[in-house]
């Protein structure tokens, strides 16, 4: 009993000395899980910084860092960023990637909310469990002309300098919608607002118009939404074509976590 006693004062002692509150510690210890709404840096190659919501300055992300609904997160030359989610899902992140995290459950029923991803910038690669996506709660990312949701699946989204994107659906199925999420509060991931044209006459039966289009894509197909938000006719994909290195990478981190 002796023993137990020293050793608390010994900790107060230890916390009065270095300034730390023991409640604001045990809170700082708490981010560094995954729980109910939390998004964790399970594996960082490289380097990332992130723009906490609120705040005027970017900070360097390390491993095992919590984000929030509202940060912004930007990835350096030659890196790879993954973030775990609830449910045993993950979201990945290449180089030169910039995006935006609009939505994080983070009331105790996460069964009535969804995580919602915004990419401006880049490459990323989803791998959702059904846990993620209940009936009444979901996963999408998104970019400036499109949304692509799911309930369980495997995809990638990439997102080019010109506002064009490409979605590759591996497992599962993804929902990609036009009008994508427009995040004017955030002119150094998007770039300042711009006027959008009205509805418009669409000649031919291989182009929609922007915001007047939802597709269904299914395991090895692939959808292409131009700068302008016009997406062109949902095809399939082989795997010849679909040969690259962070494609490679990213099969054999899902195996692993399978495994």
């Amino acid at each position: 009993m002796k023993q137990i006693t020293y050793y608390i004062v010994a900790l107060l002692l230890c916390f009065m000395l270095t300034g730390v509150d023991p409640a604001h510690a045990a809170r700082k210890a708490s981010t560094l899980k995954v729980g109910k709404g939390g998004a964790k840096v399970s594996m960082l190659e490289g380097s990332a910084e992130v723009l906490p919501d609120g705040k005027k300055e970017w900070r360097n992300l390390k491993l095992r860092d919590a984000l929030l609904g509202g940060d912004e997160v930007r990835t350096g030359l030659a890196s790879r960023l993954e973030l775990s989610l609830p449910g045993n899902s993950n979201v990945r992140f290449a180089d030169n990637t910039r995006f935006k995290i609009l939505q994080l459950a983070t009331s105790d029923d996460v069964s009535q909310e969804s995580v919602k991803v915004h990419v401006s910038l880049g490459r990323s690669w989803a791998n959702v469990s059904n846990m993620v996506g209940g009936k009444k709660k979901g996963f999408e990312l998104s970019c400036e002309n499109a949304v692509a949701g799911v309930r369980g699946t495997i995809y990638r989204m990439n997102v080019n300098e010109d506002k064009s994107a490409l979605v590759r659906v591996y497992d599962g199925e993804v929902y990609v919608k036009g009008g994508g999420e427009k995040i004017t509060e955030a002119p150094k991931l998007t770039g300042a607002p711009q006027k959008i044209a009205g509805p418009k006459k669409i000649e031919g039966p291989r182009k929609i118009g922007m915001e007047e289009w939802t597709f269904i894509i299914k395991s090895m197909q692939q959808i292409v939404i131009k700068g302008d938000g016009i997406a062109e006719t949902p095809r399939d994909f082989t795997e010849a074509e679909d040969k690259d290195p962070w494609v490679d990478w990213n099969k054999e981190r899902d195996g692993s976590k399978e495994r």
